[in-house]
């Protein structure tokens, strides 16, 4: 069954977003929203999306797009705005995905409040929420849940998350924040923060942590009990950090799963341990994922041991694709057409398909909830998962605040079937 949505926020991440959703097969119209009217005349001006969109479905505020009847949202505009703006749109009958993170505010205890209500918010109106989370479909933890649901790992015994994301390196951190607080948005945000400063409310990396602590959640099934967390305080004056504690924090949780997990959030260090900047590794009785390759080892009966042929550990480097979950054909089509515009249709049937955006994760995030919203089920990323990612970050900061003490992570339980 089709669906509509409307895409909220036009801008660059916004932009990156748009012709895939369009592209969906399961997307029979769109609407598109933003405050600046000059984004959505761009793309109101594109042939690309005259056969889904017209410009009676064009709007410039939240609350114009909450009173349209389109089915679900696509909110894709500043972190801060993120959770009250998935509550409006729930309350007004309209599923959503959310950009990450869930919100990005400096104090810790209302980023728990706003899990809090927006897990309320999905049970008692029914709307489905589905965080972004763009580590939950990049190739390496695709294969390791279904490794997973093999049982390939055996007992799960130890995990390491981590995002290292220098503020000077590659994507320009201090670049991100004067392009989003030049925004109209934006200068809003710089009035609105000083209620935080006035409360000495001191923010982290930590409370942004979904790119880290995301992977092994999802993998092992597993939830985060207790962490004890440390921080490193910049010591250069560096005015990027002026509203932070600390500019690199790490973390050491116990799980649900009796399974012990290691998240490190770097904003101030070049370099990363491994092969990537985002990344996770996981490590099993029978079976370890790590750095693209996968160990895997076939435990001898402990009353039937051949000392003369032990068992010989299975060592597999991976390649994306192998690692990748197929996607259907339809919607493969659909997304190589929106991302080679212009292409002859001859040349499409040929062409590669080579997921971008974030390890290729993009097309993935794009076609679970629009799946999820036309088959009426629970997104895989839920709220119920993405609370989870959260509230380990939050909590971790809340214990580096505190010297490492020791404190409960909390927790709203599992979606509902």
């Amino acid at each position: 069954m089709g669906i509509s949505l409307g895409l909220v926020g036009l801008g660059s991440f916004g932009s990156a977003f748009a012709p895939l959703f369009k592209s969906h097969p399961l997307v029979d119209r769109i609407a598109l929203c933003d405050r600046e009217p000059e984004r959505v005349e761009k793309f109101a001006k594109d042939p690309f999306y005259r056969d889904k969109f017209d410009r009676s479905d064009a709007y410039g505020s939240l609350d114009e797009i909450c009173g349209s009847d389109v089915d679900a949202l696509v909110i894709i505009t500043q972190p801060w705005l993120h959770a009250p703006q998935c509550i409006q749109a729930m309350e007004a009958g309209k599923h959503v995905y959310s950009a990450v993170p869930i919100i990005s505010i400096p104090d810790g205890n209302e980023i728990l409040q706003w899990c809090e209500r927006l897990v309320e918010t999905c049970r008692r109106t029914g709307m489905r929420y589905m965080l972004g989370e763009t580590t939950c479909y990049r190739p390496q933890a695709m294969f390791c849940r279904r490794k997973a649901a093999e049982g390939a790992f055996g007992d799960f015994v130890y995990c390491e998350g981590e995002y290292f994301h220098d503020v000077d390196n590659g994507c320009n951190l201090r670049e991100v924040h004067r392009l989003r607080t030049s925004s109209r948005s934006g200068r809003e945000w710089l009035e609105f923060r000083k209620k935080y400063q006035e409360i000495g409310a001191q923010n982290g990396p930590m409370h942004y942590p979904t790119h880290s602590t995301s992977g092994p959640v999802w993998t092992m099934n597993a939830h985060a009990e207790k962490v004890t967390a440390y921080g490193f305080r910049n010591r250069t004056g560096d005015p990027y950090f002026d509203d932070s504690a600390f500019s690199n924090e790490v973390a050491l949780f116990r799980m649900s799963n009796a399974s012990i997990v290691r998240i490190a959030e770097m904003r101030e260090t070049p370099g990363t341990p491994g092969g990537g900047s985002e990344a996770f590794r996981i490590f099993g009785t029978t079976g370890s994922f790590s750095e693209d390759r996968w160990f895997g080892i076939r435990r001898p009966d402990p009353e039937k041991i051949d000392f003369g042929n032990l068992p010989r550990p299975e060592v597999r480097s991976l390649t994306p694709g192998e690692m990748r979950d197929p996607l259907p054909e339809d919607v493969r089509q659909a997304f190589k057409r929106a991302m080679n515009p212009g292409a002859e249709e001859k040349d499409l049937q040929d062409m590669d398909f080579s997921p971008t955006g974030h390890g290729g994760s993009h097309p993935y995030l794009v076609h679970e909830f629009v799946d999820a919203v036309s088959s009426r089920r629970q997104p895989a990323i839920n709220v119920w998962e993405a609370a989870r990612y959260m509230a380990m970050g939050v909590t971790a900061h809340q214990s580096a605040l505190r010297d490492g003490e020791t404190l409960d992570v909390p927790d709203w339980g599992d979606a509902p079937e």
